[in-house]
């Protein structure tokens, strides 16, 4: 799509859309995991998801085999997105959802600086500090030596990291590797590495809460396809902020179903990250800055998200 028939409009809506939707996949995983084991949750959710994204993947005469060029770096990205997956779930199961969220949304800092470290992407002083803004954030909700870190926290931070490990691994081979090949072996990995954790955790499922398991994995599919709409729609700086807009239906979700009230500190936290991640987008929407846009060239942060379509950018002149 040429940049003259984008649509922000458009695009911003799919986007809010589409996080809307991945909120409320999350607040049902909170509500599945009061009574089941998060590996139960993931198996089921990944085993709804598989059927409609194999068909809409067969169904793309582009792709001819799923075999793919890099696989040792497919297996990494698998894994990342597998340890990702479980530790958000079991984050969401235990910690509150805007809580939770604060600290996942650490993934677009770390996406900037492991691009630095790792890809030897020119990152300027600004970013670099924003990055160190945003993690005073994270500081701010844990509050160490105030509030006791929990598993559950320590579980958030982790989904952040190996999410950020996974698109350092995309924005390494996207431009080889077909899309369908790196949404296609994350899933088979959760699938198979939850199967083989199920009878350990297995109980049994009323049929009312398999259909909220279906829910959990189809949302994610339509979600999905709501930021492709967005990303070719309107321009990737425009997009990228719109993910921060989970946290209003965290805290609405929270106070509506599940008694929560987060204090003042995981707000302020929460706008510093906010803040910090918004920065990063700007700077690097900047034609004059770099052609090299870590994050806007990894527009999907979601733990449980396969690449999104790879967003156009102008060279600087």
């Amino acid at each position: 799509m040429s940049e003259t028939s984008q649509s922000p409009l458009k695009g911003l809506g799919a986007a809010f859309g589409a996080f809307a939707l991945f909120a409320t996949h999350d607040a049902i995983i909170k509500a599945l995991g009061m009574e089941y084991a998060v590996f139960q949750i993931i198996f089921f959710a990944m085993l709804f998801a598989f059927v409609p994204m194999a068909v809409v993947m067969l169904a793309d005469r582009q792709v001819d085999n799923f075999r793919p060029h890099h696989p040792w770096l497919i297996l990494g990205r698998a894994a990342m997105t597998v340890l990702a997956m479980a530790s958000a779930f079991y984050a969401f199961t235990v910690l509150p959802l805007a809580e939770t969220y604060a600290l996942l949304f650490a993934t677009p800092l770390l996406i900037t600086a492991l691009s630095a470290l790792l890809l030897g992407e020119k990152v300027r002083l600004q970013r670099w500090g924003a990055v160190i803004v945003g993690l005073v954030g994270v500081i701010v909700v844990l509050r160490p030596g105030v509030t006791q870190i929990s598993f559950g926290h320590l579980c958030a931070l982790t989904a952040a990291v190996a999410s950020s490990f996974g698109s350092i691994i995309v924005r390494k081979i996207g431009g080889e590797e077909r899309s369908a090949v790196m949404i296609l072996y994350p899933m088979l990995a959760a699938i198979l590495a939850m199967g083989v954790m199920l009878p350990f955790v297995y109980k049994p499922m009323d049929l009312p809460d398999l259909g909220m398991a279906a829910s959990v994995g189809l949302l994610s599919v339509i979600a999905q396809g709501g930021i492709i709409m967005a990303y070719r729609a309107a321009p990737a700086a425009v997009v990228a902020p719109t993910q921060y807009s989970q946290i209003i239906w965290a805290a609405l979700f929270g106070a509506l179903f599940f008694s929560e009230r987060p204090d003042m500190w995981v707000a302020v936290g929460a706008g510093i990250i906010i803040a910090s991640g918004i920065f990063i987008v700007w700077r690097e929407a900047r034609p004059a800055v770099s052609n090299r846009n870590p994050v806007l060239r990894n527009p999907n942060p979601r733990y449980d998200a396969g690449p999104s379509p790879k967003p156009k950018h102008r060279r600087p002149s």
